[in-house]
């Protein structure tokens, strides 16, 4: 039996006209939860958005798609630094 987020994600991904091969649904996912968790809940949607936005307009490459998710989760660890610092 076919996991329906997979399933979700190949149908979208073909609605869209993207490589549903591309998406590292794990990669994505703890983003997602990094920002929810880090900065706020409706962070998640937004910050990947902006991260898939980022790679598709540096070439929508797999090494495109890491560097835009990189970029997003060190905001984050840093944001969460600087908020558990001692003044």
């Amino acid at each position: 039996m076919t996991d329906p987020l997979d399933a979700w994600i190949d149908e979208l991904a073909q609605a869209l006209d993207l490589d549903a091969a591309l998406v590292d649904r794990n990669a994505v996912l703890d983003l997602a939860r990094d920002a929810a968790h880090g900065i706020a809940r409706p962070a998640a949607p937004l910050t990947t958005f902006l991260a898939g936005l980022a790679a598709g307009r540096r070439g929508g490459s797999a090494d495109d798609i890491a560097h835009a998710i990189g970029v997003a989760q060190q905001l984050i660890a840093a944001r969460q630094q600087t908020r558990s610092a001692p003044e």
